[in-house]
This record gives C-alpha cells, structure tokens and sequence, in this order.
C-alpha cells in the first residue's frame, strides 16, 4: 500500500510543482515512523528478555563433615555392658592390638590368659586406660604399667575370688575409686597401688587384707578408723606421700593387731609417730623432717628388730640417754643427721649406720654397752661380747686409727666404715 501510494504521489508530483512540499513532508513523516518502530522493537527485545527465567547458579557444595564417633553407652544396674575405651583425644599411645584368642571363651581380648594359670589374668603394659571386665575364675590381677583412671565397681562385679591385685603406676585417683568396691572384693590379700594419684588411703578396704603398698602417691589424709578392722594387716607401706604430723594421731594405727612392717619414710613428719602398732618388727622414718625422739619411745615395741632413721635432723639433745638400748633391735641406721657423738646401743645390735654426721671423736669406754673389764674376764663367752659386726662412720670428722678400747669391746667386729 505504501509502494502504491508512493508511486501515485510520484507521478502527480512529476505533473505538478506544489506537490514538492507534500512530498518532503511524507518523506519525514516516515523517517519518524521508522524510528519510533525502532525504539518499540528495542522495548519489545527488552520485555521478553526480563520475562524469561534467569539460568540458576550451580549451589554450592561443601565438603562432607566426619561422622562424629558414637559415645560410649552408660552403664546401668539393669543392663551391665562390657567397659568401653574413652574416644576422646588424647596423646597417650593406643592401646596395644588384641592377641591371639586364648583358650577361655571369657578372657579379654587386651589381656593375656596363660592356659597353664587358669586363675591369672596378665594385662600390664598394655597401654589400657580402663580396667577390662573381670571374669569370675581370677584370682591374680596384673594391672600396672597402664593409663588407668578409675576403678569402677562394674569391671569388678563378678571378680568375688580375687586375692591379688597390682594396680602400680596407673593414673588412678581417690576419687574415681567406687566406694562399694572392696565390699565386693572380700577375698583381696595383696593390694599394690603405689605410683598413682591418690591424696587419701582407701576406705571401706576389706578384713582379709595382709599386704597394702601406696607408696609414691599424693596421700595427705588418713579418715578416722581406715585400719580399724584390718586385723590381718601385715605390711603397711605408705613412703613417699605428703603426710603431716596432724594427720597421725594415737588411733590412726589401732587395729592393725598383726602389722609386721610400717613405712613412712620420705613424708613431711616433724615428729614420731603418737603410737606405732606395739608388734612392729620393721619401722622405717627416712627422708623426714624429725628432731627428737620421746623418752621410752621404744619401750613398748617388744619385737623391734629394724630401725630406720636416715637423713632426719636428729641431734644428740633430741636422743634421750639409752633410747636404743632395745634388746630386740639388730639393725639402726641414723645416717645423714647432725649427731656428735655416736649413742648408746645394746649389746645385741649387729649393725650400725652412722655415715654423714658431725661426730669427731669416738670414746670406747663411753660407747661400749657393757664394761670393758667384764668383756676381758668373759672372753671366752660370746654372749657377753657385744655382737656388733658392721659398723658405718664415714661423712663424719674422724681420723684413723680407732682407739684400741673401742675395738677391745666390739672385738667382734667383721668391718668398720670411716
């Protein structure tokens, strides 16, 4: 229609003139109508370009967290479930890798049980951090040398036969001990805990007990009648711990009716013991703090027969006159105090510990438990010779030779240290 009109409009403006203008209008008019096509089609392009969906971004992944490890389940009294290792970090080395399957069906896999001692049960040294269940038939328990923390009752719960249980060298606390126990263990003989984290002696120990060494713990606490019912007590070791004298009282060691043997060496004791159980055989004091001991200390230990009073701060005014006169006592070690002259002894002692003191001179006639007159006549009888055999004076300010009348009365003698 456009060429149509074109062309007619063409033609009658050939023919006439006035037609010029109408023409250059029309020529504008569609320039103009060319452009506003222009700027709808853009707008159109536009539109449909907002209309259509924008292309999705790809998400964004991530990298798949590790499963968190399962906890351990909590034992209950309706459910008993074997003891589980801890899963949490740690820089202690693992536990070792489970043996071989031993002939009994209930033996833990960490532990060892030598088919020739059915009733032992070896786990030392096996980098365990908690005590595996216990089965019935056992009756020695090796535990030391682990990572072990506490002493659950439920590990123990069907070990009623035990007699024997080494615990050394663990990491075991008194308060991860459960306080029912040794209500369950009633047949324990030997118990050895030493080299734990224990700041106080276990209760409720059973009767049975003959043997208890907690030595090189943190023990800084006796409760009032821990050794009341332990009649059966032979040995009581309790040597490098952080005892006080508040701590021991008159009552601290009544019951202990058998108690052969009695270490409190390497504590913080300022003074003897109040009382001591009057059938000790063996009473060890070293590495404490103690000045002086009381008159007749020793009187009543009818069956002393070692004495241990090593690196104290002993002097010849805290020695009563004849304190160690005891007819029962064999061996006295007071190395490493401040005495001045060597003590009075008994004519049965044989062995003499006197190294790193202050003595300077040494008086025969002073020293010898019995006259010298009456050891001549009686030469012939060994029973009235003192029978010291060894005696140790080095670290002290002495100087050969030894005076003559100290060796007439220990002619005995077999060595002597200076």
């Amino acid at each position: 229609m456009l060429h149509k009109l074109w062309k007619e409009c063409g033609e009658w403006g050939a023919e006439s003139p006035v037609f010029d203008s109408q023409r250059d209008n029309f020529l504008r008019i569609m320039m103009h109508l060319g452009y506003f096509l222009s700027v709808g089609l853009l707008l159109t392009a536009v539109v449909e370009c907002q209309r259509r969906p924008s292309r999705p971004k790809p998400p964004r992944t991530r990298p798949p967290k590790p499963p968190k490890p399962p906890r351990p389940p909590k034992p209950t009294r309706a459910a008993f479930s074997e003891p589980v290792e801890p899963q949490h970090l740690t820089t202690l080395p693992p536990p070792l890798p489970p043996g071989p399957r031993s002939v009994f069906s209930d033996c833990p896999r960490e532990c060892m049980c030598p088919p020739d001692h059915p009733n032992a049960l070896y786990c030392d040294s096996r980098n365990l951090r908690v005590v595996p269940l216990i089965p019935p038939r056992i009756e020695y328990l090796y535990l030391q040398n682990n990572f072990i923390e506490s002493l659950p009752g439920l590990s123990f719960r069907n070990a009623t036969e035990l007699k024997w249980i080494n615990l050394d060298n663990n990491r075991i606390s008194s308060r991860k001990v459960d306080k029912d126990l040794f209500t369950i263990l009633k047949k324990v003989l030997f118990l050895y805990m030493a080299r734990n984290r224990l700041d106080e002696v276990p209760a409720n120990l059973p009767p049975s007990l003959e043997q208890l060494r907690l030595a090189r713990n943190q023990i800084s606490k006796i409760p009032p009648g821990t050794f009341s019912h332990l009649g059966n007590l032979t040995l009581l070791d309790l040597h490098h711990n952080k005892l006080l004298d508040n701590v021991l009282n008159k009552n601290t060691f009544k019951g202990l009716k058998s108690l052969m043997q009695l270490n409190l060496a390497h504590n913080s004791l300022r003074k003897m013991p109040p009382t001591v159980p009057p059938h000790i055989f063996q009473l060890f004091l070293d590495k404490n703090s103690i000045s002086q001991i009381p008159n007749n200390y020793f009187k009543k230990l009818h069956q002393l027969t070692f004495l241990r009073l090593n690196f104290n701060q002993l002097t010849d005014k805290g020695i009563p006159n004849g304190i160690f006169n005891v007819s029962t006592l064999l061996g006295l070690h007071l190395s490493n105090n401040k005495l001045n002259s060597i003590p009075i002894i008994n004519p049965k002692l044989e062995h003499l510990y006197l190294s790193y003191n202050h003595i300077e001179r040494i008086n025969g006639s002073e020293v010898c438990p019995r006259p010298l007159t009456s050891i001549a006549l009686n030469s012939h009888d060994l029973e009235a010779v003192p029978r010291l055999r060894y005696l140790r004076l080095d670290g002290n300010a002495l100087a050969p030779p030894i005076p003559i009348d100290f060796m007439l009365c220990f002619r005995l003698l077999q060595a002597i240290v200076i």
